[in-house]
């Protein structure tokens, strides 16, 4: 079964809250701090104005360091459940593997899951999807946190949409590039399952939190040249 050493995390990670900023009820005042916050009050509202343009730039920064995670340059949060054995993946070559993902920023609702419930909208068994490392088959996240991976490997990986699927112009938008996730994966296996990502993609503003979790397990690693040919 896959995953199974993973579900409690998992189950952490989705219910987990996502970071807010304190409200004027939670920040202590002291007779000391009185004057200086009344002075900042009238400065509030030129200082929100200077910082409307970054807005435009980036969303708010939601996704919060996980308890256990390493955090990579990029963002990519990554950490090993399982460390396989053999030859490490790196670019160049194809990896087969199966997946489960999340959207933990809202709800922790599935996108993927290997076996669900019979009957359900994800029961039933499924294909080893396959991509090879460096062609942009599959999101940055992905691409970048199966290097080291080995067979047998279980992987978290967390991280914002800056390196999850591809969007036109301004994320907060909500304009896919590809829509039907038939160009960059993984792509989800059911129409629920795409509708769950999907609705969590193309939801515009910056109120939503598009953070996503995948757990990743490689199956094997192919080499270029070897037993199986690619």
């Amino acid at each position: 079964m896959l995953l199974v050493a993973l579900a409690a995390t998992t189950a952490a990670l989705r219910t987990a809250p996502t970071r807010t900023a304190a409200t004027p009820q939670q920040t202590r005042t002291t007779p000391s701090a009185a004057s200086t916050r009344r002075a900042l009050a009238r400065l509030l509202p030129a200082a929100l104005v200077a910082a409307s343009p970054a807005l435009a730039v980036r969303p708010p920064d939601f996704v919060s360091k996980q308890p256990g995670y390493e955090v990579l340059p990029s963002g990519l949060q990554v950490k090993d459940a399982k460390i396989g054995a053999g030859a490490a993946a790196q670019t160049g070559d194809r990896i087969v593997y199966e997946w489960e993902g999340y959207t933990i920023g809202y709800f922790g609702r599935p996108f993927e899951m290997k076996q669900g419930a019979k009957g359900g909208d994800f029961s039933g068994e499924r294909d080893y999807a396959r991509f090879v490392v460096g062609r942009g088959e599959v999101i940055p996240a992905v691409e970048e946190g199966v290097l080291g991976m080995r067979e047998g490997g279980v992987r978290q990986l967390v991280f914002p949409p800056e390196i999850g699927y591809p969007m036109v112009g301004d994320e907060r938008e909500g304009k896919m590039a590809d829509p039907g996730h038939d160009k960059v994966g993984p792509k989800p296996s059911s129409f629920s399952g795409s509708r769950a990502l999907d609705f969590v993609l193309t939801s515009k503003g910056d109120q939503l939190d598009k953070t996503l979790l995948i757990n990743l397990k490689v199956i094997r690693v192919d080499k270029p040249g070897g037993k199986y040919k690619f």
